[in-house]
């Protein structure tokens, strides 16, 4: 599923503007694009880098097959040399990005193309379609998993997901955002996931009563007994069936290992609570109480908030979707050109809104942390030629307020570079981590950040700073241009 050839998952305007450049400009001209964002999703403080390794799959298999090229010759619009061209086109480039897993903000880049203008400009759209949608549903599921507290979050959207792909590769994000397994079987298959799921009402349906579709399912799977017991009565009938079911398990001697009940409907916090009790009072204090019904982050939390013995919560809809964000934003522009003694020119694109003024030139990032607590104090956008030592004092300001300045002490922060290297030369130099690899990276991530940036709601800015020398190429191309 993820080696499959995507060459012409594109904008017919990336080819259209390629056969300009063919036609009008050196095709082997080296440019520098950068994907960013420019705002975090769903309200929140962070966003999470996720989908690259289908990034790199797509650009090792990025070529124009002879049916793409006869396709393209049916359109009309494109001539025969360009087209011979398609016929052995190969990414020859450079690419960095932030690996995935990893918490990233506003303005930075995801992804740094350098490479001939025709290659670059051809992966914008793949790219951005891979980035926006894995990376949004990797920090919707981020939190969620936030708002559990520590519960396990199972991700079950796949019904309801736009498409296999979506319901699929969004599985994956999840499972980097923090989610403990998912119900989507291939998603398992593909990329060595959990993989995790009970039964439907139609099987409790399907038999003369409850409590036998309760005991048959038990005797199939006595290790992981997760009984849905709100088809009819969940208090009158559900429980007290499941109750029945778990007593005959113990008087036979079976182990009560993952065993419990699920909510998939009603007032959650009060069902959850008398089940608890009920539960509790049958002798069963570790049977687990999961629940699902449309959930998110913002229903967890205020089910936590009015106590709710919940322990294990199924999220579907809303997080496969990012149903309060259903799209990520993501952005692809041109940072520099280089010219014919090989110097990288800024360019930078203006705006009458000024968060659409781009940052130019070429660039990296380095993140700053405490050097105390090892907590995330700031991301600093500079060009790639700049060093700085640890040992010194870093001042920092805000790009958009740059009179609000903060300086660090030399020896009290780290740096740690966030772009690295994944094609050189048209060559694949990075290894990608399995997806519970990247899972446990983001886990990590997400420690550095304070609480006050987590929070759901109206959380801390975290800064995302631009070094001097960057600022001053900014303001310089900046009076350029109101000077012409």
């Amino acid at each position: 599923m993820s080696k499959q050839n995507l060459t012409l998952m594109t904008d017919l305007y990336e080819l259209t503007m390629m056969q300009g450049y063919f036609k009008n400009k050196d095709k082997n001209e080296t440019v520098i694009f950068d994907a960013f964002f420019r705002n975090n999703p769903c309200g929140g403080g962070y966003a999470i880098a996720a989908g690259l390794e289908q990034v790199i799959d797509y650009i090792k298999n990025l070529h124009f097959a002879p049916e793409d090229i006869d396709y393209l010759r049916s359109l009309g619009i494109f001539e025969e040399d360009f087209l011979a061209y398609l016929g052995d086109f190969r990414f020859t480039g450079d690419v960095y990005a932030i690996p995935e897993g990893s918490v990233m903000f506003p303005r930075e880049p995801m992804i740094k193309v350098i490479a001939p203008i025709m290659q670059a400009q051809l992966v914008e759209t793949a790219i951005l379609n891979i980035l926006n949608h894995q990376s949004l549903i990797a920090t919707k599921a981020a939190r969620v998993c936030y708002a559990a507290q520590g519960d396990g979050i199972m991700e079950f959207g796949l019904r309801r997901a736009q498409g296999p792909d979506a319901g699929t590769y969004g599985a994956r994000a999840a499972m980097i955002g923090g989610c403990v397994g998912t119900s989507n079987v291939l998603a398992g298959q593909l990329f060595d996931v959990p993989v995790s799921g009970t039964h439907a009402h139609s099987w409790i349906m399907s038999f003369p009563d409850e409590y036998t579709a309760f005991k048959t399912y038990a005797d199939i799977y006595p290790s992981a007994c997760i009984l849905l017991v709100d088809t009819y009565d969940t208090l009158k009938s559900g429980v007290p069936n499941a109750i029945r079911v778990f007593t005959e398990m113990r008087q036979a001697g079976i182990p009560l290992t993952k065993y419990g009940i699920r909510l998939d409907s009603g007032d959650l916090a009060y069902l959850s609570k008398k089940a608890r009790k009920m539960l509790d009072e049958a002798g069963f204090p570790d049977a687990i109480i999961s629940a699902s019904n449309d959930l998110d982050e913002y229903l967890i939390d205020s089910l936590k908030v009015q106590g709710a013995k919940i322990t294990s919560w199924g999220v579907g809809t809303n997080l496969i979707t990012s149903k309060d964000q259903p799209s990520f934003g993501g952005v692809y522009k041109l940072a520099a050109i280089q010219d014919e003694y090989g110097t990288f020119i800024p360019k930078i694109k203006l705006s009458e809104n000024s968060e659409k003024v781009t940052n130019p030139g070429n660039k990296t990032i380095y993140r700053i942390y405490d050097k105390e607590t090892g907590m995330l104090k700031a991301d600093l956008i500079c060009l790639v030629d700049e060093t700085f030592d640890e040992q010194e004092s870093l001042l920092l300001f805000d790009p958009a307020e740059p009179w609000k300045k903060t300086r660090l002490p030399g020896g009290s922060y780290t740096l740690r570079e966030l772009l690295v290297p994944i094609f050189k030369n048209g060559e694949c130099c990075y290894t990608s981590p399995k997806v519970m690899e990247i899972r446990k990276i983001c886990q990590q991530e997400l420690a550095t950040l304070w609480p006050e940036t987590k929070r759901l709601v109206n959380p801390h800015k975290v800064y995302v700073d631009l070094s001097q020398k960057l600022y001053d190429m900014k303001i310089n191309l900046l009076n350029q241009v109101s000077e012409r």
